[in-house]
């Protein structure tokens, strides 16, 4: 049983499926209908109008209607899209056990336990027929799919088959007065609709369930004695053919399955069992543990059954439809029907190969399964799950490819995969050894070998390669070396498909695909909804897929879409240029032909060949939302421009590609608020003050106005803007223009005005004004404000703009690789518009629109004439809420529409960090460009870096020393400079230089310097810690020559011994009761390559310490080597005579260590213990470290750095290395 989908709800009785979409209903035990999408697996709606459980339940076969019938004796039709009942039949007196709509006419069949069987007419809503004869409940009943005949089963042991073909004559209507005259007189004198035309009788108790094979006069029961019988019928009579036994309780439900010639039942056993219905043998039993069946129900169209229990549905399959089949160059081999057939791509030439052998056993799901095929030996593999997982090898004939009549003899064995991995070797997987058996073409075994994980099945992977699947992993393991070439964590993967050039894979799972190079490296992820079927790669390296019901494609970037819409599955075998070869379900080859035009866009775009985009965007139909959408959010805007007639989304467009032109005209087209306001936005980020002005004056916007007369130092228009105020009576507009514009008097004038005398006679004293002062001052009397003592006061007056009146000065810049080619794509012939229009003033083009019946130009004759007449309040004065605004003096060039003389907003140049990034291998440089990623990417790469937190401080000072900062003007922002290497007067000012590093080797050998003297003074800890600043310094160091590289890599060297060394006596000194381990460190700190006074030092104290434990022969060893030094302090020299003669007198160790002097050695960074030469070891791929195996992936504990045992390139510190 292949289950597609289970959910958990109350017991379940009824169950129905729609004939053409994906969903089933299920009526529950608890009144409710259910509505599901299997395929989804998601709950589209619930109907529960019911009271009471609902025990049938049926989709019409055409119309968006089902109907149910419940233990309330109600029978109701719903319409789906509406979401309602739409009628309620009424006419049963007990519990409804089943409904069912008739295939043909408007008729709905109903069994009851009130004995009847009722025949209705949906149309009319009218019972037109009542069947009695039962003298039981009557379980079930339902129409012959094309006969007019019903069968009913009923718990008074018998079957009965009913003949409606006199109700179909009455309801067809008759042709003839004289069949018209007899259907009268039955109507008025009473005749039969329907007659029983058999009884049958056999089963010893209640019968729960009967239905017509769809094709064969046959009858399937079955019945509480847990008995099924099969019955023939004929004209005149109907018998019992045979008995199925087999369940151990009541059957509850039974059926044909005509397609495989099969019987399927399910039972209060909880199980349900699938018979061969020409043998009439049990084929196959599955079973639940909890749970009893009540219901079955069979996919009018598909492979697909569902099973009603006491907790839910399960929607399932007997047997898999994916044919097996395997691709070699233009040749496909595949399984139909018991045998091997041959279809060649180019001719579409489809032949019969050779006969495979039947399945031996008799249970389902035994058909092949994978098949694999060797073009040089033309063998071929086919595996299936006969006998828990075998295999056959069939040798074709090459004069054989013909009828195919005899039967090559098959080469058999057990395995549960088997593919080529050779010309003329296959593998085998033994799951039980967790191995793979390699096998010549004779079937003997010539090689055996272990899987590195468990593994459940094989794939092809490249000659002599196998990828290996587990559970949640798969790895490339190579058979020859017995290793791994690369491993990926992947949910249960069920297919792979390799591109032409074997370069990259795609591993597909139920739902996901996962796309990785031949090294299983990772490179993207796809998740689906519904269940992925297959997909092949295209000569693009685009990989097409399909699930259960479209066609889609995946770039390399993860990027997806839609290419077609399907009907029934299908398994992609070829693509082709725009033809996608398949198989269907039969086995039968189809060639679907695609648009392949939108992800051919989409992968020109990805790899930047611009001139492919241009020729399809100028020959191909491609648009819609999702094509705009995507480009914009690839960051091609001004190309999504040229597909969009909507002036909104062009407007928005035009705003994100920074097009100014485009972008006024669709602002003109659609004048709405918002959009002019957004307009002004981006012209004021382009300072382009004429689009500005325009956009404010449209929205009346004269705050905006106003502060932008005051930045662009406008005053005449200012002025212009305080009169505006005035006549329209706007205090704080005034008083605003007037400070803008540092006219006291004006402002003393507001504030009077206002009535705020106090504040206006203030700002008259502050300001010099006496004589306002002075009559103010006689208006207050007494209430004369006080000003303060001792203040200076100072006049506000509006800064200087930076730039005054025009727009601001823009880069000429080179034609981008879309414009002008584009010009006259998209909008059709307005470009020759804009090219009539170009030289015309904004003041003309722009016009403000009259608002109200107040033109601009009466405005403009009220603001000239200064102040307003006399006789404005007996007439009701001015509309003065739609005053407009004078005309603005707009520059022509610069915003002109034509856009082929000066490019407005030009893209920003390419930064100096990204040019010292672009061709540099170098970690420092992209981390003096602010790069911190992509520098820890190459450290990485190149030393096997990850652990990044000691390097942090280094990263941020090569930043902050590769950049200067600059004040401009106080309002704008500080300007940042990179400070480049080597630069010079001469240089030419397009060519940069590499980044100024603030770290050197020189400072290295400083720091050096200092270390070896804190070693020397005995100061260990300060000593590791500027050794290990060294190390962490290295990797951001530059160098020009070769000969420089080699120093840095001795300095590498060098530190490393010391860190070590290091290491281990501050280890040594923080122990203290292990005595033995006491001397072992002590020893192994000799052997580190230090220099002659450290190492004289090392050998002093290693000699002390093993003295003093009395192991008088290992310190006789070290006083030895410390007078071979030669030391030049006498009393070293004599420390070491004194160990030397006193240790001969007993040539002894009171206590044994890891040591042996005589054989070379090297020590573990991790462990401190010795690692003699030819024990296995790993290192550090940055210091060169050794370790014991099982460090191996591990954090370096030398460096602190670098990953133990990673794969990297070596340090790189020089342009001279890549050159």
């Amino acid at each position: 049983m292949l289950t597609k989908f289970e959910t958990k709800s109350n017991r379940v009785k009824g169950l129905s499926f729609h004939c053409k979409r994906p969903w089933i209903l299920a009526s529950l035990h608890s009144g409710v209908i259910q509505l599901w999408d299997y395929r989804m697996g998601t709950l589209i709606d619930r109907f529960d109008e019911h009271e009471g459980p609902v025990r049938g339940v049926h989709f019409h076969k055409s119309q968006p209607l089902f109907v149910s019938g419940g233990d309330d004796y109600k029978i109701k039709v719903w319409n789906y899209k509406l979401h309602r009942c739409l009628f309620t039949l009424l006419g049963h007196l007990d519990y409804i056990r089943t409904v069912q709509f008739h295939h043909e006419y408007p008729w709905i069949v109903s069994a009851s336990d009130d004995q009847t069987i009722r025949i209705w007419n949906w149309q009319s809503r009218t019972c037109i027929s009542v069947l009695t004869g039962h003298n039981h409940y009557v379980m079930c009943a339902t129409f012959h799919p094309k006969e007019d005949l019903v069968v009913s089963a009923s718990l008074d042991q018998t079957v009965r088959v009913w003949d409606i073909a006199a109700l179909r004559k009455k309801t067809v209507s008759p042709a003839d007065d004289i069949l018209r005259l007899s259907q009268m007189n039955t109507d008025l004198f009473g005749g039969v609709d329907a007659v029983v035309k058999y009884v049958l009788e056999g089963h010893d108790r209640g019968v729960n369930w009967a239905s017509f094979h769809p094709s064969l006069p046959l009858i399937v029961s079955g019945a509480d004695d847990r008995q099924v019988k099969l019955w023939r019928m004929n004209e005149t009579k109907a018998w019992e053919v045979d008995t199925l036994r087999g369940h151990m309780n009541n059957v509850s439900c039974v059926m044909f399955l005509a397609k495989q010639d099969i019987i399927i039942s399910n039972s209060e056993d909880k199980s349900i069992r699938v018979w061969d219905s020409t043998k009439r043998t049990g084929l196959q039993t599955f079973r639940r543990e909890h749970d009893r069946f009540w219901i079955l129900a069979a996919h009018p169209e598909m492979n697909l059954l569902a099973a009603g229990h006491d907790s839910g549905i399960v929607v399932f399959k007997l047997e898999r439809e994916r044919p097996a089949f395997s691709v070699s160059g233009d040749t496909m081999f595949y399984t139909k029907d018991r045998f091997l057939r041959l279809y060649e791509f180019s001719t579409q030439k489809d032949t019969q190969v050779i006969p495979i052998r039947r399945p031996g056993t008799t249970s389902l799901n035994q058909g092949p399964r994978t098949l694999s095929y060797s073009p040089t030996e033309n063998a071929v593999l086919i595996c299936s799950d006969t006998d828990g997982g075998s295999y056959e090898l069939y040798v074709v004939p090459k004069d054989n490819i013909s009828r195919g009549d005899t039967v090559p003899e098959a080469k058999r064995g057990l395995g549960g995969s088997a593919i080529f991995v050779a010309r003329n070797r296959f593998a085998v997987l033994d799951k039980s050894n967790n191995q793979v058996l390699v096998k010549n073409l004779k079937n003997e075994i010539v090689k055996k070998s272990s899987l590195p994980i468990a593994t459940d099945t094989i794939f092809y992977a490249g000659t002599g390669n196998l990828l290996c699947r587990a559970d949640d992993k798969v790895v490339i393991f190579d058979l020859q070396q017995r290793l791994i070439l690369g491993d990926l964590q992947a949910s249960f993967v069920k297919y792979i498909a390799w591109s032409n050039d074997m370069e990259t894979v795609a591993l597909l799972s139920k739902h996901a695909i996962i796309i990785a190079n031949k090294k299983l490296v990772h490179q993207c992820t796809l998740h689906e909804t519904i269940r992925v079927k297959s997909g092949a790669w295209d000569d693009n390296g685009i990989f097409i897929y399909t699930t259960l019901n479209h066609i889609k494609y995946c770039l390399p970037n993860g990027d997806s879409g839609i290419i077609k819409t399907l009907d029934v599955p299908i398994y992609i075998s070829k693509v082709s240029g725009n033809n996608i070869f398949c198989l269907d379900r039969d086995g039968k080859n189809r060639v679907l032909t695609i648009d392949a035009t939108e992800y051919l866009f989409k992968l020109s775009l990805l790899r930047k060949r611009y001139d492919h985009v241009m020729s399809m965007i100028k020959n191909s139909q491609l648009c819609g939302q999702a094509m705009i959408s995507y480009l914009q959010q690839k960051g091609f805007p001004e190309v999504a421009l040229h597909f969009v007639k909507d002036e909104r989304t062009r407007f928005n467009l035009a705003l994100a590609s920074g097009n100014i032109e485009i972008a006024v005209a669709s602002a003109k087209e659609i004048d709405e608020k918002d959009y002019w306001y957004k307009l002004g936005v981006e012209a004021l980020r382009q300072g382009n003050t004429g689009i500005v002005e325009y956009a404010y004056q449209r929205t009346k916007n004269f705050e905006r106005l106003s502060f932008l007369y005051l930045v662009t130092g406008n005053t005449e228009k200012l002025n212009k803007m305080l009169k505006i105020a005035e006549v329209k009576n706007d205090v704080m507009g005034q008083f605003h223009n007037a400070l803008y514009l540092g006219d006291v008097r004006e402002r003393v004038k507001v504030l009077e005005n206002a009535g705020h005398f106090p504040l206006a006679y203030i700002t008259a004293s502050l300001h010099g004004l006496q004589d306002v002062a002075e009559r103010l001052a006689a208006e207050l009397g007494d209430n004369v404000p006080v000003l303060p003592e001792g203040k200076v006061p100072s006049l506000l007056m509006p800064p200087a703009p930076i730039l005054s009146g025009a727009d601001w000065p823009l880069l000429r810049v080179m034609r981008g690789i879309f414009e002008g080619g584009l010009d006259t794509i998209g909008r059709g012939g307005a470009a020759d518009e804009e090219e009539e229009d170009a030289d015309a003033d904004w003041g003309e083009e722009l016009e403000i629109a009259d608002v109200d019946g107040l033109p601009i130009g009466t405005a403009q004759a009220i603001l000239e004439d200064g102040e307003v007449g006399g006789d404005v309040e007996e007439d009701g004065g001015w509309d003065l809420e739609d005053l407009g605004l004078p005309e603005s003096d707009t520059p022509k060039a610069s915003a002109s529409i034509n856009s082929s003389t000066v490019f407005v907003a030009p893209s920003s140049g390419m930064p100096v960090s990204q040019i010292w990034t672009q061709k540099s291998s170098l970690a420092a440089e992209h981390a003096a460009a602010g790069h911190f990623d992509t520098a820890m990417r190459l450290l990485s790469r190149q030393l096997g870096i990850r652990n990044f937190g000691p390097m942090k401080p280094m990263f941020l000072d090569l930043h902050f020393g590769s950049h200067s900062h600059l004040r401009a003007f106080s309002s704008a922002p500080i300007i940042s400079l990179a400070i480049e290497r080597g630069w010079s007067e001469n240089a030419s000012p397009n060519v940069r230089g590499p980044p100024s590093l603030i770290f050197n080797f020189s400072q290295l050998e400083e720091k050096l310097k200092a270390g070896y003297t804190a070693t020397t003074g005995g100061k260990f800890s300060e000593a590791l810690r500027i050794f290990l600043n060294i190390f962490h310094t290295i990797p951001l160091i530059v160098v020009e020559s070769r000969r420089e590289v080699d120093e840095v890599k001795e300095l590498i060297n060098i530190v490393k011994e010391y860190v070590l060394g290091l290491k281990m006596e501050v280890k040594r000194k923080e122990i203290k009761d292990d005595l033995v381990r006491q001397q072992e460190l002590a020893a192994y700190f000799t052997h580190c390559k230090l220099q002659m006074p450290h190492l004289r030092l090392a050998l002093q104290n290693a000699m002390t310490v093993c003295f003093k434990a009395k192991n008088f022969a290992t310190a006789f060893n070290f006083s030895r080597r410390l007078l071979e030094t030669n030391p030049t302090n006498d009393k070293q020299v004599k420390m070491a005579r004194q160990v030397l003669q006193a240790s001969e007198k007993s040539m002894n160790d009171a206590c044994r260590l890891n040591y042996d002097f005589r054989n070379p050695f090297v020590i573990c960074g991790a462990t401190y213990v010795p690692i003699y030469r030819g024990q296995k070891d790993v290192s550090c791929p940055y210091c060169s470290s050794k370790f014991v195996p099982n460090c191996e992936g591990q954090l370096c504990a030398v460096c602190e750095l670098a990953v133990i045992g990673a794969d990297a390139s070596g340090l790189l510190c020089s342009p001279a290395q890549v050159r």
